[in-house]
């Protein structure tokens, strides 16, 4: 399985559009490889590179979906899935760009291929759907972007 975009390369540079600095919209996404068996796919983005003193686990949740059907094999630029979207930690259930508060930060888009549809209610955060997901993954990827503020990406 695997995971890209037509914004970035894998590692590159996530174009300022997909930011806070930008219009804040999703970059566009392409699914691979899909396993067979595969009931639903889980799309999480974040941040692990956050300053201890914003976020004592260094960790930022900017994009949570889960129960996207496994027939989806793009997400088009400044768009959803049909699926069940998650909380992220800016308090909402929609795709929040980087917006790193101090040098470059990495950004992983990382997609799940489950063997189950989730039960869990609209708002989940990450963790809940990560424990969820334990036992039910089939396979896995992620696509690294960077991202920081004031470079005229």
């Amino acid at each position: 399985m695997r995971l890209t975009s037509l914004a970035f390369q894998d590692h590159g540079i996530i174009p300022s559009r997909y930011t806070c600095e930008g219009a804040n919209v999703n970059p566009p996404l392409t699914f691979h490889d899909i396993p067979a068996g595969t009931q639903s796919l889980a799309l999480i983005m974040d941040d692990p590179d956050v300053p201890h003193h914003v976020r004592p686990d260094g960790m930022w949740d900017h994009w949570v979906l889960f129960n996207i059907d496994p027939s989806v094999t793009e997400v088009s630029d400044s768009s959803t899935p049909p699926c069940v979207v998650g909380l992220t930690t800016f308090g909402h259930t929609r795709y929040g760009g980087p917006c790193p508060p101090n040098g470059e930060h990495r950004y992983f888009f990382k997609l799940y291929a489950l063997n189950c549809r989730l039960n869990l209610p609209e708002r989940s955060n990450k963790h809940a759907v990560e424990k969820a997901m334990q036992g039910h993954v089939l396979a896995e990827c992620s696509l690294m972007g960077r991202y920081e503020k004031n470079k005229g990406y």
